[in-house]
């Protein structure tokens, strides 16, 4: 037996306290772990629509349909989780959060961010690529292209536009640290939308430039990282001599498309697509932009009808007829508008609809008509619809005065009434 034993130990080493401690720091507790992610052909994201508002009172009930709309919060989990459930599926629930707790996933290293975890830098962008200030003058769900940059801008405001267009640059060079493609694709399409308040017209070859490779990102084929990352540079220089190098399949390509929805990509092309459009518009090319608007129009289609989305086919809708207005063609341009405020009026109409989004788009609508008739002439006309907007706004503003005092009131009651039970 002593020699059976002997021979059994031979050529081992006890192991050390400090490699005990590494391997049992290794291990996963799998009952501490979130759920897997469901297969890439069942995540639906904000398409699908909730049983109840996530949280009473703010949500709103989806249009001629069942259920309620979620905010677009499935989306954005989607858009920036995407590699990390990429990698989940990948490798294996072990191996991933292995890596995790390693600290071997993609992460800045270096700057600002070093000592963030990979969760925390991505909360981080997602603030970059997707929060708006108070005084941001882009705020709001309207995607409708105006030309901003008149020479006449303050400094305050030559600042704010500058410090949002940073600010889109840090989030590619973050997106492209983490390796999220689906952020990249989203940070493309908003400095593109960015340069275009910061520079105008000026901006417009290189906001196409920008939205045009969000597109390769989004797409079928493949695309060139370093090509990608010159986007994210202050004052960016393109070598004409470049030879692409893109060997990194897009969020379309089917050699991904077993570990990652082909929502996302929709996602990412309806984002690049529209503003895409509103370089070209910027540019002069109205046909062109008109075309690129109407890409979007099939990606919407299994949408559901709720204010989020009905902004986004609003904005198309009059972006469209911008472009026959300008093109001279008042009679297409009306047809189009005329689209997009019976989208505002079913929300004021329609049962579960939102009254705010739906004057809202009504307005818009409004403006965009008023200015195409003066745009042919049509001053009398124009005039008089600007007129209605403005005292339907004055209306608005008091209501809203008045429903915020009596909510302030209500809440001064209630918290007397509290006090007084004591």
């Amino acid at each position: 037996d002593r020699i059976h034993t002997s021979f059994a130990t031979m050529g081992k080493k006890a192991k050390s306290t400090a490699k005990i401690q590494k391997a049992a720091d290794r291990k996963i507790d799998k009952s501490t772990l979130p759920p897997p992610p469901p297969p890439p052909e069942e995540e639906f994201g904000s398409a699908k629509p909730l049983d109840k508002p996530a949280l009473p009172g703010t949500g709103f009930k989806v249009l001629g349909g069942e259920g309620y709309d979620d905010g677009g919060v499935a989306d954005l989990s989607l858009l920036i989780d995407l590699e990390d459930s990429v990698q989940r599926r990948r490798r294996g629930e072990n191996e991933y959060f292995q890596a995790l707790k390693a600290d071997l996933l993609p992460r800045a290293t270096k700057g600002p961010m070093a000592k963030m975890s990979r969760r925390e830098q991505k909360v981080s962008l997602a603030q970059l690529l997707f929060s708006e200030d108070d005084d941001c003058e882009d705020k709001g769900p309207s995607e409708v292209y105006v030309d901003q940059v008149d020479g006449e801008e303050d400094a305050a405001t030559l600042k704010h536009r500058a410090d949002r267009l940073a600010q889109a640059r840090a989030a590619l060079r973050l997106s492209l640290l983490l390796r999220e493609p689906a952020c990249t694709s989203l940070g493309l399409s908003e400095l593109c939308k960015r340069k275009l308040t910061h520079s105008g017209k000026e901006g417009a070859e290189e906001a196409l430039r920008c939205s045009e490779k969000a597109l390769q990102i989004a797409g079928e084929g493949f695309w060139d990282g370093d090509e990608i990352a010159i986007e994210a540079e202050d004052n960016p220089v393109i070598d004409p001599n470049y030879e692409t190098n893109a060997t990194t399949p897009g969020l379309a390509n089917p050699a991904v498309l077993k570990l990652l929805p082909i929502r996302v990509s929709h996602l990412c092309l309806r984002s690049a697509y529209l503003q895409r459009g509103n370089a070209l518009a910027a540019m002069g090319k109205e046909a062109e932009a008109r075309e690129s608007y109407e890409k979007v129009f099939p990606l919407l289609k299994d949408e559901p009808r709720c204010a989020r989305v009905d902004w986004e086919r609003h904005s198309l809708y009059v972006n469209i007829g911008n472009t026959y207005s300008r093109s001279g063609d008042l009679d297409a341009a009306m047809a189009e508008y005329e689209k997009a405020e019976k989208l505002g009026s079913d929300h004021l109409n329609e049962e579960g609809g939102s009254e705010k989004d739906g004057k809202g788009m009504v307005a818009c609508c409004k403006r965009a008509r008023a200015f195409a008739l003066k745009r042919a002439g049509k001053e009398d006309e124009a005039k008089k619809i600007l007129k209605e907007v403005v005292e339907q706004q004055i209306k608005d503003n008091l209501e809203a005065a008045e429903a915020a005092k009596k909510a302030k009131e209500e809440a001064a009651k209630k918290a007397k009434e509290a006090a007084e039970s004591k």
